[in-house]
């Protein structure tokens, strides 16, 4: 299946799950298989793979593979999907598409619940598939909605990560980026470092690079300086959870970039899947 990236980072390895070690960029491109349940939610809590929409893209496979586990009933494998969910939705309960990914791996199962368990599985399999596509296709219609708000030799700001390796691929607030360099718009990326995961410097700054997208690193505590010398024309950043009433939940240090960007009059854009939304 095509993430749109040059590397693999979340993918079905016929009976695991497949991830690219995150915490080891920029230095190393190591995987790690996960065969279990308690696998798949360990990688997510140390963040071996992290941003919500690949968090969810992750959950879901982790649901598909509990259902590879034996059961001689159908009602055991929903048993065995139920245990699943709740062990996945406690790794990481700020990212909202986790649970939205679990919630609807356990909805196909309980559907088909008359299904044998070897139709179950091939079911939640092609599920998890489909997650994995519908959040890719997400990403390229946040790029292609959102690259016309970055004006023409645009300076961006963005804060953590929200490319390709935070979803399917791609991205949501590096998609406008992609997209528009691709298709020969001349701009220029400053990216925050994001302390203290290092997020920005490790994994955005690694994408970036890779596509050939001008950048320049800086530290969380400079973007004040440069909104400041009109450096920056816009700020996109991503989203762990988007509430009923609009707020926004991500990365620290996005709250202080939202007010700095209000104070010097500079636009602020939150992309995100609309599975993000609560």
């Amino acid at each position: 299946m095509s993430t749109d990236t040059a590397y693999q980072h979340i993918w079905w390895d016929g009976d695991a799950v497949g991830l690219l070690d995150q915490r080891l960029l920029p230095n190393q491109e190591t995987s790690v298989r996960c065969t279990s349940v308690a696998e798949v939610a360990h990688a997510i809590t140390s963040m071996q793979v992290r941003g919500a929409p690949a968090i969810g893209c992750t959950a879901a496979y982790g649901m598909a593979l509990a259902a590879q586990q034996p059961a001689d009933t159908s009602a055991a494998l929903l048993a065995q999907l139920e245990s699943a969910k709740a062990t996945l939705d406690a790794s990481r309960p700020t990212a909202v598409n986790l649970a939205w990914a679990t919630e609807r791996m356990l909805r196909t199962a309980h559907t088909h619940a008359s299904a044998s368990p070897a139709d179950l599985r091939d079911l939640l399999l092609n599920e998890a598939h489909a997650i994995m596509a519908e959040d890719l296709a997400m990403c390229h219609a946040i790029g292609e909605y959102g690259m016309d708000l970055i004006p023409a030799r645009g300076q961006v700001l963005t804060h953590c990560n929200a490319g390709g390796l935070a979803t399917a691929g791609l991205g949501t607030a590096l998609a406008p980026i992609r997209l528009a360099h691709e298709r020969g718009r001349a701009m220029h990326v400053f990216v925050d470092e994001t302390r203290p995961f290092l997020q920005g410097a490790r994994l955005t700054a690694w994408e970036l690079q890779r596509a050939g997208v001008p950048l320049t690193l800086i530290t969380d505590s400079m973007a004040a300086y440069f909104m400041r010398q009109g450096a920056i024309d816009c700020v996109i950043v991503g989203a762990d959870r988007v509430v009923a009433n609009g707020d926004v939940a991500n990365k620290i240090g996005t709250y202080g970039l939202a007010v700095l960007a209000r104070a010097h009059g500079i636009p602020f854009y939150v992309a995100a899947p609309s599975s993000t939304i609560d």
